[in-house]
């Protein structure tokens, strides 16, 4: 049976790169590039994703749903304390990076074969671990990412009782020279800033090594699982 992949935020940096390598490696019958600006979905928009996924079940199905989206700034500097704190920084940073690719898993996982292996990857980070906290600050993008990663935990739990070759993981792609990161990259020495591609080259060849013993997890772009 022939296979797909879906990369949903195609159009920024990573998911770009992303995208490229996935058609360029020639695994998959078909790549679906989806983003908001040009097919239309919308991560706070259920209905979108949902059509989204109605669009992809007319073809082969996907073994790779890779979530390549999130929110930082875009507005709304990162806290530095908690008298920076609202109500609308942290919801907006939750319907982002945590509602929308778990909803994107809801209408996109009962699509994925459960007779060989398969992987739901979403893009996490460093400092949405809880147990790797030092500094403290960035309350809103933080919180999200750790729920994100609870998301993605609970997905693993529940996809090995029907697809026991499937893998779920939350991947960090390091500080990479994206809009994303633009405003935090003083400090960042040269060989710690990632090209698109390459963090993209990295992220897939983790992901392509992980086994579904390691389901559940997140892992940084040199292949070290980041603490819960």
């Amino acid at each position: 049976m022939q296979t797909s992949a879906v990369v949903i935020g195609a159009s920024g940096g990573i998911g770009a790169a992303v995208t490229a390598r996935l058609r360029a490696s020639g695994r998959f019958a078909l790549v679906h590039a989806l983003s908001r600006s040009v097919t239309g979905l919308d991560l706070e928009e259920e209905a979108s994703i949902a059509a989204a996924a109605a669009r992809v079940s007319g073809g082969p199905p996907p073994s790779l749903v890779f979530v390549a989206t999130g929110v930082l700034h875009d507005g709304q500097a990162p806290e530095r304390t908690y008298r920076a704190l609202s109500a609308d920084h942290l919801l907006r940073d939750y319907r982002v990076n945590v509602v929308g690719p778990a909803l994107v898993a809801r209408h996109f996982l009962p699509l994925v074969p459960r007779d060989r292996p398969a992987a739901f990857a979403a893009l996490s980070a460093r400092v949405g671990s809880i147990g790797d906290n030092r500094l403290g600050g960035w309350h809103a993008y933080r919180a999200s990412k750790a729920a994100l990663n609870m998301i993605l935990r609970n997905l693993a739990i529940e996809l090995a009782r029907t697809h026991p070759q499937a893998v779920v993981a939350g991947l960090h792609p390091g500080t990479v020279e994206t809009a994303l990161s633009a405003p935090f990259r003083t400090g960042v020495a040269p060989e710690k800033l990632f090209t698109p591609d390459y963090s993209a080259g990295r992220l897939l060849e983790v992901l392509d090594g992980l086994t579904p013993a390691e389901s559940g997890s997140v892992f940084a772009w040199d292949g070290a699982r980041i603490p819960a």
